[in-house]
This record gives C-alpha cells, sequence and structure tokens, in this order.
C-alpha cells in the first residue's frame, strides 16, 4: 500500500469510527505525558497516517501524550503546528513527489525551482529538514541514477546549506510499496551522500521500508549511521503497529538508535488499526521511549 492509498484508506477508517473529533480528560492527559520518558528519542509522528482527525485536534493530542514534532507537513500546515509549540521535524518537498525525482535530469527545473520557493520560507518557520525523493528508474541503471541526482541535488542543497537546512532522501522499499523506485537500498543512498559531499545532504531511514529490502536493521544503521540524520517505523508485514502483532524488535532498534549518538527525530509512520488511532500512537510511543 503506497501512502496516496493508504491515506484515503485512513481517513475511511477513521471517519467510520467517529473519530472525526478528538478529547482527553486532564487524568488522561497527564497519564500519557508520565508514561514517556524523552529522554533520548526525539518522538515525531507523521501526518498523513491521521488523515482523519482534523490537524488542529491532532496537534493539541500529540502534544499531550509526548510528542516534539508532526511532519511530513506542507507549507500551508506548518503555522499551525509550529503554533502549538510543536516542531516539523521534516517538511515536504515537492509536489512532484516519489516517483518524479533528482534522477531524472527533466525534473531538474522544476525541482530546483520548487526547493527555491520552499527553502527560505521553511528556514523562517524554524524548520531544519525537507525530504526528497529519487525518482523510479524507468530503465536506468544505479551509475545513472547516482549521476543524475547528483547533479540535480548540488544546487538545492547548496541554496538550502545557505538557510541551514537539510535536503534528506528517504529510503523506500521498491518490492511492497513503491515499485521501482531507486533510493531502495542504504548502500545507493549512501554511495550518492559520497558523491555529492555536501554536510547538509543525508538520508531518511525508513526502518519498515528497510527490513523488507534489505533486513539486517541493527547492524545497517550502526554501519551507516553518519549517513541519517531522520528515522521513520512501522510494523513488519503490513505497516501497522510496531508491537508484538509484527516481526521486528522496536526496542532493541531504537537502543541501538540512540547509541549510536542520534539526536534528531524518530517519527511513527506506521498506519493504525485501533478504534481510536491515538491509543495506537500513545503505545507506539512508549515502545520507543528508550
Amino acid at each position: 500500500m503506497n501512502r496516496r492509498k493508504a491515506i484515503k484508506n485512513t481517513a475511511i477508517g477513521f471517519s467510520a469510527f467517529g473519530l472525526g473529533a478528538v478529547s482527553c480528560s486532564a487524568q488522561e492527559k497527564a497519564s500519557m505525558k508520565q508514561d514517556l520518558k524523552g529522554l533520548h528519542i526525539n518522538h515525531s509522528a507523521c501526518r498523513w497516517c491521521y488523515q482523519g482527525i482534523p490537524l488542529e485536534e491532532f496537534a493539541d493530542a500529540a502534544k499531550d501524550i509526548g510528542l516534539k514534532s508532526i511532519e511530513l507537513l506542507n507549507e500551508d500546515e506548518w503555522d499551525t503546528v509550529i503554533s502549538r509549540g510543536l516542531q516539523c521535524g521534516i517538511s515536504n518537498g515537492s509536489k512532484l513527489g516519489i516517483t518524479k525525482g533528482f534522477n531524472d535530469v527533466e525534473n531538474h527545473a522544476q525541482l530546483l525551482k520548487d526547493y527555491e520557493a520552499l527553502i527560505p520560507k521553511a528556514s523562517d518557520k524554524g524548520i531544519e529538514q525537507i525530504i526528497c525523493f529519487s525518482g523510479n528508474r524507468n530503465g536506468m541503471t544505479d551509475e545513472h541514477g547516482l549521476e543524475h541526482c547528483a547533479r540535480g541535488l548540488e544546487p538545492v542543497v547548496r541554496l538550502a546549506q545557505k538557510y541551514n537546512i537539510r535536503i534528506v532522501m528517504e529510503l523506500l522499499n521498491s518490492k511492497v510499496d513503491h515499485a521501482d523506485y531507486q533510493c531502495d537500498h542504504t548502500s545507493w543512498g549512501a554511495a550518492l551522500v559520497d558523491k555529492l559531499g555536501l554536510p547538509n545532504f543525508k538520508l531518511l531511514y525508513d526502518i519498515y521500508h528497510m527490513q523488507i529490502m534489505e533486513g539486517d536493521v541493527i547492524a545497517t544503521i550502526t554501519k551507516y549511521k553518519n549517513y541519517i540524520s531522520h528515522y521513520h517505523t512501522g510494523g513488519v508485514p503490513g505497516r501497522n503497529e510496531i508491537n508484538d502483532t509484527q516481526e521486528l524488535y522496536y526496542p532493541a532498534i531504537m537502543k541501538a538508535i540512540h547509541e549510536t549518538g542520534f539526536s534528531g527525530y524518530v517519527a511513527q509512520e506506521f498506519i493504525p488499526t485501533q478504534k481510536d488511532p491515538l491509543d495506537s500512537l500513545k503505545e507506539c510511543l512508549i515502545i520507543c521511549d528508550v
């Protein structure tokens, strides 16, 4: 299930459960905060997983639970979150999306235009990271993909550097969710970071996606720790809660992330299955709170 389909299905599911509004008692809010230590992990959540909840209500509830960030926001959503004392750990980037990325030279002019418009605005709001994508292969070799991505990214990343913003490419699986996506292995993403050679270009290591593509999660994040500036979670298989219904053991993964010296955001990016999605979110935050 890709993000577009998941957003639609999640919104339908929330509506069916009558989750147009979210409210918690003062006692429930206090309990949520007490459960989180918040010592070593900066907790975030991806907005698209909770599209059935109005952003204002989701931001209020997320802050009560103990989140520090709501992310993958569009420009017109930034203020809603920031005004409530939360951060946007990583912003959406170009509207070209996932399939039309930097590996196709025909996209470079539009991508540069989009990021030139977005970067100064994000900087004004204190946003430190903006997402980007390789795009689909469409028959392109990995070598050509690296070359094209580096060429297209260089002016974008250099501009971002002037504004103290990091451009971050997401690692996605091409096996289940994003067929033909090029940046589908950590080693390829790391090679791109090396090829570009600019300090404010890093990787978003999505644990769900990379478990599907290559497994060996803890060894991989330990090896490539200096290439990674952001993490996403998700249960495998199914991209649902990260509890004992799936195959990964997230407490060990979070401990390994902390031990690398990581100080950025870890964002929940699973599709909730519980009647109240905030119950799922709280549960998974506690699992990740090492």
